[in-house]
């Protein structure tokens, strides 16, 4: 045996042998999942109404507004602006970077352009609320998105057929919604898939709801990655917030509205992205990602996968491309992938994983794609052949097979449901007393407590809570429960655990339609998100898994639905061919041990 399970201090818990499919929830939670059950319907603000002052005042109100514009323009322009903000206020002074044209997204400093970010969002669940809650009682707000306009790219490919922009640089655009009749709505809250695409490129463009109709997104591509053809397309999922209903696939729209041919031109000689630099402990200080996956090598003699299941398509060791990631580029049998963010990640092989683990104890708690995550972290990087006790629910010392030196202490506690054989909960587990003992049991004993933490809030949320409002008072209460367990830790004068909050995946294919849809799971994951940053929980910081799992979701080549690391197996797969590629999740648990090892 490659584990064996230490004493437990806490309430003893039997252990499940994988996970149970069986649910006593009742029929309206169950059904929320898959389409079923009703929904939870908040009456909108009432408008505030309000006299108009005479002409002399509005005119020195005017005279004041605009100076008080210009003092918040200038006070905008240092380099930690929030962009969009800056952009507003730029184009109501008439200035440039307002517009839906394909301009640069920075200024370029020292030759050296921006790479594309997504600025930390602040009053997340508060303007999340307000939005979701604004009335309509004009023709405008009251109708319904059938389509959209793109003047700028629309305009191209209607001369052209292809759009050409510069590589490297960034290209803002914007684009409207439409109703039946084509007339633009004024109104936000749909919810758009935008999916860049090459032969060496996918990455999720990031997405501006600005409140009114309009939308704007942003594409840059390294030149590394320029040759060749690229597509954008854009599917509207869902509209008005329909997304966050407590059944979404009746209100699923999932229309591509656009697919538009691409291509990018060499860069400027004279400018240049600067080069990643592998992720240390800060850069996991980020609330958002917005990275890509790019292809550094590819066999094309690799299309079936070997008896086990498994696509062995380049050698283990076949190295990484600087500055793309470092490391043994093959061990993540992608035929090539790899994910990169603002900075890129080490990819590890098993003595070094092993060195940095050693005597360490890791403390998971979500839902089961936590499970997925440590099985494939022990069998693809620490060669533990033997992984039994990963289950559910599992407390375990696994010891290096190779015989050389290191142990490391797991434990994952499944929070899907207080009862680790049932589902459909969520957050709403730790309403369990006997669940809250079990976990802070592990926290309170007299020796240690984890020194790393990583959570979840998980896909069984968005089956159980029936409003945006409802979840946000759970994460409130989860937030103030890891807050005190953290506190209680520091008293007893042990070392607090860095603390990980690794955002829930965007499901995928059939499963973006359901109650978990990747709408809901993203608002639900800036909400979270927001509650343990203010409650001082995450000391560890932020990994994005959302934004990794995002461009594979469209179908199930890369998931079930639900999970994007099933155990390799040489079976038929959802989506009627043979195996199944699971990369996207041991590129995950790279990315773990990036955020454990590279402090």
């Amino acid at each position: 045996m490659s584990a064996h399970h230490p004493q437990h201090h806490g309430p003893h818990a039997a252990i499940a042998a994988g996970d149970a499919k069986k649910t006593h929830l009742g029929d309206t939670k169950k059904l929320s999942c898959y389409g079923g059950g009703g929904d939870h319907h908040l009456l909108p603000k009432k408008l505030v109404g309000g006299g108009l002052p005479s002409a002399l005042k509005l005119a020195l109100v005017s005279f004041l507004g605009v100076i008080l514009v210009v003092a918040v323009d200038l006070s905008l322009t240092g380099a930690s602006a929030h962009r969009r903000l800056r952009h507003q206020y730029q184009h109501y002074l008439g200035g440039s970077g307002g517009g839906g044209g394909g301009g640069r997204g920075g200024e370029a400093k020292n030759n050296a352009l921006p790479w594309l970010s997504v600025p930390d969002p602040s009053n997340f669940t508060e303007e999340l609320l307000a939005r979701w809650l604004t009335p309509g009682g004009s023709p405008c707000r009251d109708s319904r998105t059938a389509n959209i306009s793109i003047p700028v790219l629309d305009d191209a490919v209607a001369v052209g057929g292809v759009a050409a922009l510069d590589s490297a640089e960034i290209h803002e655009f914007t684009f409207w919604s439409l109703d039946d009749a084509g007339q633009r709505r004024c109104l936000g809250g749909d919810f758009f898939e935008i999916d860049l695409s090459g032969d060496e490129w996918k990455s999720r463009p990031p997405v501006v709801d600005h409140g009114d109709g309009s939308y704007s997104f942003r594409l840059q591509v390294a030149p590394r990655f320029a040759e060749g053809d690229f597509r954008l397309t854009i599917i509207l999922l869902f509209r008005s917030f329909e997304g966050l209903k407590f059944s979404s696939l009746r209100f699923k729209y999932r229309a591509e509205l656009r697919r538009i041919p691409l291509q990018f031109r060499p860069s400027n000689a004279s400018l240049f992205l600067p080069a990643l630099e592998t992720c240390r402990a800060a850069d996991f200080a980020r609330d958002v990602w917005s990275g890509r996956w790019t292809r550094l090598a590819k066999n094309d003699n690799c299309e079936e996968v070997d008896d086990a299941g498994r696509y062995r398509c380049l050698e283990p060791q076949h190295p990484c491309e600087a500055p793309w990631c470092a490391g043994p580029l093959g061990a993540l049998e992608s035929n090539g992938w790899v994910y990169s963010a603002h900075c890129s990640f080490k990819l590890f092989t098993a003595d070094v994983a092993w060195r940095c683990l050693d005597g360490k104890w890791l403390f998971f708690w979500g839902d089961s794609n936590h499970v997925d995550t440590i099985r494939n972290l022990l069998t693809f990087v620490l060669g533990v052949t033997d992984t039994t006790a990963v289950t559910r629910r599992f407390d375990a010392v696994f010891t290096n097979p190779s015989g050389g030196p290191g142990t490391v202490r797991i434990t994952s506690i499944f929070n899907g449901h207080w009862n680790m054989s049932m589902n459909y909960l969520g957050l709403h587990s730790l309403r369990n007393k006997g669940f809250r003992r079990l976990v802070r049991s592990y926290f309170l004993a007299d020796d240690r407590a984890p020194d790393f933490v990583i959570l979840n809030s998980g896909l069984h949320d968005g089956c159980y809570w029936t409003s945006v409002r409802a979840y946000v008072q759970a994460a409130e209460y989860a937030a103030e429960f890891w807050a005190r367990v953290m506190a209680e830790v520091q008293a007893r004068g042990h070392n607090v655990p860095r603390v990980f909050y690794r955002t829930t995946i965007a499901t995928g294919g059939y499963a973006r339609d359901l109650a978990f849809n990747p709408s809901k799971m993203e608002a639900f994951n800036g909400v979270l998100v927001e509650k343990l940053r203010r409650h001082g929980v995450l000391t560890g910081g932020l990994i994005d898994n959302f934004d990794m799992t995002f461009p594979w979701h469209y179908d199930n080549r890369c998931n079930d639905g639900v999970h994007y690391g099933r155990a390799p197996a040489k079976l038929v797969w959802r989506d009627g061919k043979i195996g199944h590629q699971y990369f996207v999740d041991l590129m995950l648990g790279h990315v773990l041990l990036n955020a454990i090892c590279n402090g």
